[in-house]
């Protein structure tokens, strides 16, 4: 994308390195504060309503709000978080990830305005990283439960099939905030999307193509089955019928035809 091209390359340095490293070091801190009592959901989540009446920092607290309540989860959904965000920036370079995010962020917090008085999580813009990891590291595999490898890939279209639901089942606002996490990743990986889609489509139509020109190079003179119609049959040619081909079924015991019925002279 070059317009995005040129962006990275004027503003590469306003980039703030480890980024999903800060953030999930803010989290783990209000995450203790939640443990210690202090009500941070409640002071410190997305309520457009709120953030409009004065509490101005709603708009940034909310990325700092931890993703579980139960302590193993939190860990496991913070080392996912870090091991794909670090992926992902290393890939891409500092700048470019961090405005993958800033622009996530923008999206989420323009349909949070749909609902001004619900409450609006970060779990989308989360989503958002694991789809561009995924887009990127498509056959890298994982032990899902420790246990089972799975590549990125499917993992991926499983995710897809999620916000699929959420987009059917859910309401207004939701959608707005899938809608958000896709259209960050659509808008990142436009270009790549248009290509494989243009290269499959290329292939087929030049797999079909073949096929449609293709002749077959065996056929049988009793049945007139070929190589391409039983690719698994085997095709014989007999000399005493003057070359002709005949399929296994019917070359045992088949009767010589004249060699001048068919217009063919074998070398002497």
């Amino acid at each position: 994308m070059a317009i995005l091209d040129r962006i990275v390359q004027r503003l590469e340095r306003c980039a703030v390195p480890n980024l999903t490293g800060l953030l999930i070091a803010v989290q783990v801190i209000f995450y203790v504060a939640g443990l210690a009592g202090v009500p941070i959901a409640a002071r410190c989540a997305l309520i457009p309503r709120l953030a409009m009446e004065g509490e101005w920092w709603r708009f940034a607290t909310f990325l700092f709000i931890p993703p579980q309540t139960n302590p193993v989860f939190a860990c496991l959904g913070w080392y996912l978080f870090y091991f794909m965000g670090n992926a992902v920036e290393a890939r891409w370079g500092t700048f470019r990830y961090d405005l993958f995010l800033l622009t996530g962020c923008a999206l989420t917090l323009a349909a949070a305005f749909a609902a001004p008085a619900r409450l609006v999580t970060n779990i989308f813009l989360g989503g958002s990283v694991f789809l561009a990891f995924a887009f990127l590291y498509p056959d890298l595999e994982i032990n899902l439960f420790f246990i089972l490898p799975v590549r990125m890939r499917w993992l991926a279209w499983f995710s897809c099939l999620g916000y699929g639901w959420e987009l059917l089942a859910g309401d207004g606002p939701t959608r707005l905030c899938v809608l958000a996490s896709l259209g960050n990743v659509l808008l990142f990986f436009r270009t790549d999307i248009l290509w494989v889609l243009r290269a499959r489509s290329r292939a087929a139509a030049s797999g079909a193509q073949r096929s449609k020109g293709k002749e077959a190079f065996h056929r049988c003179a009793v049945c007139g089955i070929t190589d391409l119609s039983h690719s698994a049959m085997d095709f014989r040619y007999c000399p005493e019928c003057g070359g002709l081909c005949y399929c296994q079924d019917h070359l045992p015991g088949h009767k010589h035809a004249p060699i001048s019925s068919h217009g063919l002279d074998l070398p002497s």
